[in-house]
């Protein structure tokens, strides 16, 4: 049975516009800076940019490399385009001069895991969760990276963790869908 050009085109629309909603909806989650009672520099200033490489800025001149929050911001800039291997390079030196928080470890481990890095995001999470156990966003990108990573127990450990800390919020409430989402043990 044939369909006519009228029922096609509102389909390839409305999958257009889904696709569209769904990116959108699952990139808040790590892209949307948690509320804490200080802000860090390394929280996400600049909104979910993703454009050509002509369009990205270039890398930074030695003179920025020793202002952490330029470093934090460009980093983020090139997560947000999807340039993992530069905004890896940034958070590894903001954790090298020793002017990094949880965020920029949660930050990097992420990166790392979308490098196909899992093994080494495992440990900077880790390592960024000692530091700060309290800040919830590191419990759910390592719940995540775990279950990429097939570590079901320590995926459904940290995505407690996650809860535990805010059930009620953005993050605890996407923590307890993806540990919902989990296979049975």
């Amino acid at each position: 049975m044939s369909r006519s050009i009228n029922f096609w085109i509102p389909m390839i629309v409305f999958q257009i516009a889904f696709g569209v909603t769904v990116f959108a909806i699952t990139r808040e989650v790590y892209m949307q800076p948690e509320v804490k009672a200080t802000v860090t520099p390394t929280m996400v200033s600049q909104p979910w940019q993703i454009g050509d490489a002509a369009s990205m800025p270039l890398p930074l001149g030695q003179a920025e490399l020793s202002d952490p929050v330029v470093m934090a911001q460009q980093a983020d800039e090139y997560f947000g385009a999807r340039r993992y291997d530069l905004a890896a390079d940034l958070y590894q030196q903001l954790i090298n001069s020793g002017s990094a928080d949880a965020n920029v470890y949660n930050s990097l481990g992420l990166t790392l895991h979308y490098l196909g890095r899992s093994g080494e995001a495992l440990q900077i999470l880790n390592t960024g969760a000692a530091m700060d156990p309290g800040y919830q966003r590191i419990w759910l990108t390592l719940g995540f990276v775990n279950a990429q990573a097939g570590n079901l127990e320590e995926a459904r450990s940290a995505l407690r963790s996650a809860i535990d800390l805010g059930a009620d919020n953005q993050i605890g409430q996407s923590a307890a869908e993806m540990l919902a989402q989990l296979p049975a043990s």
